[in-house]
């Protein structure tokens, strides 16, 4: 069953040599995609069950594919749903990253996501500045809360969420959360290309390693840009080289991220945005933020978050490939 819709896959595990300490491998379907998961323990527990049950549990709050989901009914115009734990955190989340951007990231663009065909629904045949004005009524966090009963309140009941930008980071965070009730220390998670980490690899004794995909990898031919070394933080990537959609009457590329000020579908300079936050979730936010701000807004930003690190893609003018990273993120690149 197809879940939820996310960010292109530009991040891929590196499975290490095995040596004296063996670490438990675990790989399943989540999300719409696949994971990866290695770790050490010495319990033996039905972790594949717990798992399950966490991607369950996100999937019934906040995925729009799930009919009966929660979002999926606050999006129908259900104002007596009270929302768990994870909806409050995923909204939490989305508040920050939007405050802090200035409204470049905003979990309301869904209708517009929906006009542009990279939602659940049919795109609009047209899309002229006299509709996406029409639409943008109806894009705005300002316009929705949380109320102290649990309900959502929106502003018009067109408004429609679409935390997919987030919502994968989160639920590898839940996925995080879960091995260490379990006593886990050290592990790593790979889903979807998105990364989270605990402890170090004791099979290597050294932090985990990951790779970042070229921005002109192949699917089927994969190869890196670089390498970094991650202790208890996340990893997420966003990009619009593969995720596009192309308007079968007029040619015109939609690309995958969208600005939520304007209601544009256009390319921004950046082309592929890779972070590092301390949870899976701001890595995942911060990642699709980038895309829509451009190079020259996203150092101003980075500039006033010390717990994000960043490795942007870029055109020059001559339009070759750069590459801007903090120097956080250089500190962290493999040698």
């Amino acid at each position: 069953m197809k879940k939820l819709l996310f960010i292109p896959v530009l991040l891929l595990f590196i499975f290490c040599e095995k040596k004296e300490s063996q670490p438990l491998l675990l790989q399943g379907d989540a999300f719409g995609t696949t994971y990866n998961i290695q770790f050490y323990t010495e319990k033996e527990i039905d972790f594949k069950k717990g798992l399950d049950s966490v991607i369950e549990a996100v999937n019934t709050s906040v995925s729009t594919y799930i009919p009966d989901s929660d979002i999926s009914k606050v999006n129908k115009g259900d104002s007596t749903v009270v929302v768990d734990s994870i909806f409050r955190e995923v909204f939490k989340i989305s508040e920050e990253v939007n405050k802090k951007t200035n409204g470049y990231f905003d979990p309301t663009i869904g209708v517009l996501r929906n006009a542009y065909g990279f939602g659940d629904v049919k795109p609009l045949k047209n899309i002229d500045r006299t509709t996406l004005d029409s639409l943008m009524k109806y894009v705005g966090f300002k316009k929705v809360k949380i109320n102290n009963d649990g309900t959502v309140s929106k502003e018009y009941l067109q408004i429609y969420f679409d935390f997919n930008a987030v919502a994968k980071g989160f639920g590898i965070d839940c996925l995080g959360r879960y091995l260490e009730s379990k006593g886990v220390t050290d592990y790593l998670i790979e889903l979807g290309g998105e990364i989270l980490t605990k402890g170090e690899n004791i099979q290597k004794n050294q932090k985990w390693v990951v790779g970042i995909e070229a921005v002109d990898s192949e699917l089927e031919d994969r190869s890196f840009e670089a390498t970094v070394n991650l202790k208890n933080e996340g990893m997420a990537s966003s990009g619009n080289y593969r995720k596009f959609r192309i308007d079968s009457l007029t040619g015109k590329k939609y690309v995958h991220t969208l600005n939520p000020l304007t209601g544009s579908a256009e390319k921004s300079d950046v082309t592929s945005s890779t972070v590092i936050a301390p949870t899976c979730g701001v890595a995942d936010a911060y990642a699709t933020s980038f895309m829509a701000l451009g190079l020259d807004k996203s150092k101003e930003l980075l500039k006033n978050l010390p717990n994000v690190e960043a490795y942007l893609t870029y055109n020059d003018s001559l339009n070759n490939h750069q590459v801007f990273m903090t120097e956080g993120f250089k500190q962290r690149i493999s040698k």
